[in-house]
């Protein structure tokens, strides 16, 4: 046992000096010293020895160990002490502090997005989400949308088939969550819409935020209330809102919403055509026809829908011309926000 303990001491010494960084240096602690190690076996077995055997070895065992030890301890200071100089000939110091690298944030688009939510969130509404790829009966028929509709021409959309297509609108929505709700609704559709068009003002995906609501005496003065609200928390308290006459097929009636110009405060520039007042969105009374779609007592309930464009509200909010820098990825445009 004596002559394999002085062995096991002559190996480990020479791979101890043989290291030459820490983890191999540990993997050498691990081997001799560590739970399972050559040593540590000698001393476990100890009480399997002669009692007059005992003594001598075990003594001897524990001056291998502490003289391992020491040579271990040495090495280490030894290779830390090799490091700078290495770091010296690689141009390398982890010892450094790091590089901050500059943070991300939310796209422009995203931004306005979750602030026009949040408006709505805080008056009640709740957020619902649909298939970007639509059947032509949500998108158009369940809507009131005939076939001879302009809408539905393919100049303007995005046809797979006959029945299936691209959402041209976020509507959709509120159909398929009228058909699995009962009224009181109260809810908005943000998301992704597409139509065949692009320009400065106009791609061919772009964002909208849908809203409905659904009730009992549900009026045309609740729906002024709610969106001249929205109008001053998106812009500000001064900001006048107008309502004009217009026409949906799934409202009815119809108005568009128009703003006082944010670049001229209603005086007349390039903006606004010299008009003073800038189109935001469109809405309107819920038509009969669509609450038959989805089943609901055209006597018992009433409601409104409005819709608007995330980038067309981006753009006047921040003061873009040209809709296209939304998503030219200019790093340089998008770090502004």
């Amino acid at each position: 046992m004596e002559d394999k303990l002085h062995a096991i001491r002559e190996e480990a010494l020479q791979a101890i000096e043989q290291a030459s960084s820490p983890a191999e240096l540990d993997q050498i602690r691990v081997q001799y010293l560590g739970r399972k190690g050559a040593v540590t076996q000698i001393l476990k077995g100890l009480g399997k020895l002669a009692p007059e055997e005992r003594p001598k070895v075990g003594k001897l065992a524990n001056e291998v160990k502490k003289g391992l030890e020491k040579a271990l301890s040495a090495k280490k200071e030894e290779l830390e002490k090799a490091v700078p100089e290495e770091r010296l000939i690689t141009g390398f110091d982890p010892t450094l502090p790091g590089r901050r690298l500059p943070y991300g944030s939310l796209h422009p688009i995203t931004q306005v997005m979750d602030e026009i939510a949040s408006v709505f969130i805080r008056m009640g509404f709740s957020v619902e989400e649909g298939p970007e790829i639509e059947l032509d009966y949500y998108n158009f028929e369940a809507l009131n949308i005939p076939p001879d509709h302009p809408a539905r021409d393919m100049q303007d959309t995005f046809y797979i088939d006959d029945k299936v297509l691209l959402r041209t609108h976020t509507s959709p929505i509120q159909v398929r969550t009228m058909e699995k709700r009962q009224p009181p609704l109260r809810i908005i559709a943000p998301g992704k819409v597409y139509r065949c068009d692009s320009d400065v003002t106009h791609t061919p995906m772009f964002h909208q935020v849908e809203g409905l609501m659904v009730d009992t005496d549900v009026s045309f003065a609740d729906l002024k209330g709610i969106l001249t609200l929205f109008v001053h928390e998106i812009f500000d308290p001064e900001t006048s809102v107008r309502f004009r006459p217009s026409f949906f097929p799934f409202t009815e009636p119809s108005a568009e919403v128009d703003i006082q110009c944010v670049m001229c405060r209603g005086k007349g520039c390039r903006v606004c055509s010299q008009t003073g007042w800038l189109e935001v969105l469109g809405a309107g009374m819920v038509n009969p026809a669509v609450f038959r779609h989805v089943g609901y007592d055209t006597e018992k309930y009433t409601g409104f829908a409005f819709g608007l464009g995330v980038e067309r509200i981006a753009m006047l909010k921040y003061g873009i011309d040209d809709i296209r820098l939304f998503y030219e990825n200019d790093i340089g445009f998008l770090s502004q926000f």
